[in-house]
This record gives C-alpha cells, sequence and structure tokens, in this order.
C-alpha cells in the first residue's frame, strides 16, 4: 500500500512538474528617468552606491553597447511601439502642460476640455493594425501593468493608455506634470485620485539648481505611491503571469526628495542639490531592492526577468552645465561642433554620471544616448555575465515576443536579444543602429555600425566618425581617414531618417 502511495505521488509530481518548469515567467521592465550609464555602481559609480542595482549586474547580465535615444518621449515611443525614432511620427509629440494651466485657473475647464479635444484630434490616428509592446505581452498571456510616467509623448489619457495594451495603470498623464514630485493627484485606470498634503497645481516643481529644502512642495511623494502600487500588483497577480513596466520619475529633476539619505547628510563637498540628487539615486537603488524582496516573499524570484535600462543619457540639475568632455582632432580643432552655450563650464560634475563620455542628454555623442541595460534571471542568464551585443529600446519587443514565443508583429525593427541573454548563438543582430536627434545644436542623429563605428550628423552635410570600440569617448574624429566608410554610412543614415513605417504597411 505503501509502494502504491508512493507511485501515485510520483506520478503527480511527474504530471505536475512539466507544467512548472515550463511556466511562463513574469517580467518587470523598471524605465529610469535621465539617468546617465555612469549613475550606478556596475558602471563605475564610486561615490554613490547602489547595492541592489549592483545585485542585478552581479547575478546577471549587463549590457555595455546598448542605446536608447537621446531624449524623454521618442524614447519611450521607441520602446512601446518596437521601432527605430528616426522613423516617421518617432519625435511626433502632443504638448505638455495643458492639465497644469486648468489646475492653476489660468484656463477654464471649458476651455482646457476644448483645447484637449483639438490635441487629440491632432495626434495622428492610431492604425487598427499596429501592435505596441503591452499588446505583444497581452498576446503571450500576460496581465500588463504600467506605474509611473504614463505618456509616451508628453500627454496622453486613459482610451490611449489602454489602446497601447495596459491593463492597468497607475501615475501621471501629463510629462511637465512630472517634472514635480509633489502632484495635488495622479489617475489610476481612468479616475483621479487625490494624494493629501500636495496643494500645488505644478506638482512642487522646484527651482531647476533644487536649492530649496528636502520635503519642498508637499507631503506624498509621488514614488513612494508608484513604488507601494507596484509591490501591491507583485502580491494581487503572484498567482497569473504579468508583464510590469516602471518608468519612474527618478532621478530626473529638479532634484526633489523627502529627506537627504544619511549616506550624505553630512557630506563635507556635496551641495544641497548634490545631496538631494545623491539621495534620489539612493530611493531608485532601494526601490530595486524592495521590488526584488517583495518577489523572493511572493515566491516570485525565479522565475521573474528583472531588466533595469534608462530612457536616455545623464543631465545635470544640481549644477554648472559642462554638457561635453573636451574633444581634440588630430589636427588641435575642437571635434564637436556645437552650440557654445552647452560648453560654459569645465568645472566638471561631481559623479561623473556620463562616466566619461562626451555629452549629456539632448546630445548625439555617447553621453547622451548610451545607456545601461541589466537583465537578471537565475537559473537562465548566467550571473555576472557582461556583453557587448549591439541594441537599443526598440529590441525588447521582440525580446518580450520571444520569451512568450508569439510571433513578432510584422515590420518592426526589433531584434530578440533573448539568444544572447541565454548565452546562445545571436543569429539575428544590427548591421546598425538608427538614433535621431532634433536638437540640431547638439550634435545631431547617430548610426552605430555592429562592427564599431558611429557616424554623427552635425546638419548641413557636416559629420563627424568615431571607431567607439576603442574610443567611446569620442575624442578623435577619424572622418577624414576613413572616407569610403564615411560615405556608406552617410547613404545608409540618410535612408533611414524620415523613413516610413514598415510595420504599419497593410498586407
Amino acid at each position: 500500500m505503501i509502494q502504491f502511495s508512493r507511485l501515485i505521488f510520483l506520478g503527480l509530481f511527474l504530471s505536475l512538474a512539466p507544467s512548472q518548469t515550463a511556466a511562463k515567467p513574469n517580467v518587470i521592465l523598471i524605465f529610469a528617468d535621465d539617468l546617465g550609464i555612469g549613475m550606478i555602481g556596475p558602471y563605475g559609480q564610486k561615490l554613490v552606491k547602489t547595492p541592489h542595482i549592483d545585485r542585478l549586474a552581479n547575478e546577471g547580465m549587463k549590457f555595455t553597447n546598448y542605446y536608447g535615444p537621446v531624449f524623454c518621449a521618442p524614447s519611450r515611443w521607441s520602446l512601446l511601439t518596437g521601432m527605430h525614432d528616426g522613423r516617421q511620427g518617432g519625435w511626433s509629440q502632443t504638448r505638455g502642460g495643458l492639465p497644469i494651466q486648468r489646475d492653476s485657473g489660468k484656463i477654464t475647464e471649458t476651455e482646457y476640455q476644448t483645447q484637449l479635444a483639438k490635441l487629440k484630434a491632432k495626434s495622428l490616428p492610431i492604425p487598427d493594425h499596429e501592435v505596441f509592446l503591452a499588446q505583444v505581452a497581452q498576446k503571450s498571456g500576460y496581465k500588463t501593468a504600467q506605474f509611473g510616467k504614463l505618456d509616451n509623448g508628453f500627454l496622453t489619457w486613459n482610451e490611449k493608455v489602454r489602446r497601447y495594451g495596459w491593463d492597468f495603470h497607475e501615475g501621471y498623464y501629463d510629462h511637465v506634470r512630472c517634472h514635480g514630485f509633489y502632484p495635488p493627484y495622479l489617475w489610476r485606470n481612468g479616475e483621479r485620485f487625490d494624494l493629501p498634503g500636495n496643494p500645488n497645481a505644478n506638482c512642487g516643481r522646484t527651482s531647476e539648481l533644487g536649492n530649496e529644502p528636502p520635503s519642498f512642495g508637499g507631503k506624498t511623494y509621488s514614488q513612494n505611491v508608484f513604488i507601494q502600487g507596484i509591490l501591491k500588483f507583485i502580491r494581487d497577480h503572484k498567482d497569473e503571469p504579468f508583464f510590469l513596466y516602471h518608468p519612474t520619475q527618478l532621478p530626473h529633476g529638479p532634484v526633489a526628495i523627502p529627506k537627504i539619505h544619511p549616506d550624505y547628510a553630512d557630506h563635507p563637498t556635496l551641495s544641497n542639490a548634490e545631496k538631494k540628487y545623491a539621495s534620489m539615486i539612493k530611493m531608485l537603488d532601494d526601490h530595486v531592492g524592495l521590488i526584488m524582496k517583495e518577489l523572493k516573499t511572493q515566491g516570485l524570484d525565479q522565475n521573474t526577468i528583472v531588466a533595469f535600462t534608462s530612457d536616455n543619457g545623464h543631465e545635470l540639475y544640481y549644477g554648472p552645465k559642462p554638457t561635453y568632455k573636451k574633444q581634440v582632432l588630430a589636427n588641435g580643432q575642437k571635434a564637436n561642433l556645437t552650440d557654445k552655450k552647452w560648453r560654459t563650464s569645465e568645472q566638471g560634475d561631481v559623479f561623473d554620471g556620463g562616466g566619461g563620455r562626451a555629452g549629456l542628454k539632448r546630445s548625439g555623442y555617447q553621453g547622451g544616448m548610451q545607456c545601461p541595460l541589466i537583465v537578471r534571471w537565475p537559473g537562465k542568464i548566467a550571473p555576472g555575465t557582461e556583453t557587448h551585443h549591439l541594441s537599443a529600446h526598440f529590441d525588447f519587443m521582440a525580446t518580450l515576443a520571444d520569451l512568450g514565443k508569439v510571433p513578432l508583429p510584422r515590420g518592426k525593427d526589433s531584434l530578440s536579444y533573448l539568444p544572447t541573454l541565454l548565452g546562445k548563438p545571436q543569429k539575428q543582430t544590427h548591421d546598425y543602429v538608427v538614433i535621431n536627434n532634433n536638437f540640431r545644436h547638439m550634435g545631431r542623429s547617430a548610426l552605430i555600425s555592429s562592427d564599431g563605428w558611429k557616424l554623427i550628423d552635425l546638419g548641413n552635410e557636416k559629420y563627424q566618425l568615431y571607431q567607439i570600440s576603442g574610443d567611446n569617448e569620442e575624442r578623435q574624429n577619424l572622418a577624414a581617414q576613413h572616407p569610403d566608410r564615411l560615405k556608406k554610412m552617410i547613404a545608409v543614415h540618410k535612408s533611414e531618417l524620415g523613413s516610413a513605417r514598415p510595420d504599419l504597411k497593410k498586407k
């Protein structure tokens, strides 16, 4: 009888084991805002300790050749559409700030609704056959959720967020309101909910250098609302596969934090704004830690993929803006032909948030577009590994489709890097990654090749060429030495900028 019972138990175990083994992994994407690649420990940060993000890298894979558009709106557009931002529509944004005008009494509710209706009408209509990132996740059987900056182009609304495929959403509909951390209200699935102690229509936005004291602007800090919502979502959906996307405000400025972190409260040399910025990085890292702890508490740690990245390059919200390192050509001339106002200071950055790279956010140089990417998946991704595989934000869609075992929507620029994550041969690779840039005075668009070269379009038929595989700080412009390569990359670059979207072509 005992032997028979054991056989029954063994049979039950064997029948359950395949489904458990094949269980779809949960996916969490943490999308930091203006986080320079040099601001976290895995990429060289020394002053600010980031132990939880460090753990992701120690237990997962770090990418060293990963890119995002140079500005927040096209970066989110690229991620959510699976297209490079040089395509038509990549830099088409709605006008932000309208809710603040209404909330501050500058316009009436009727005027607000009239202007909002016009903005909706002007927005490019979304074709019925267009497929977005969260919809790919839905087709894979995931429950989808988004917490934080809900827009992909300055201003959005409930119907549009739903159309993008989010089953649940909580956060800001307006990008300009995100410049303050103490909003009077936020949105949850189309329903407005108030935040106590936050009276300011501008959401408690500080001055550009953020010299105000901690907790300036209100009592309820938006990021604390979001992290609690994220942890609750994990608990509530622990028994079904989910895709959770967290486009956090951190560490976008102006700098604001409820309390200076103890590590920096008595720092002898940091300014008040620098202390607050360091504390924002610490909070971002702490929130990563809280997410990882909740996953373990709910028994989801081993079957959840956690990816951490940033929308674009570093920005200075706490001091002078040197923005570009000194770059000199072989003949002694300056390499970057940009507006002088972005080179007003050589005082440096105490955190070196760009990690030695030239340029910042909005720049066509590496500091504006080279982003961190760390991915952890226990038992699948070898711990402590690193890859130089060329990839970009728009590749996340194909990777998610690959994970969910569903076809990638036709015509997308996205290529899955799942083989790289799993240590397998990466058969599909980009010949080039295109990054657009409409900030013409700052080193315009760029083209990065799989063999380590980068073209920068400065406008007016002026170009620079760098071999970033050996010169990631872009100090030596090699355009004159490699005319054939330059000509070929210019031709590719021109063919991609403003190109039609193949994913929207009907069969």
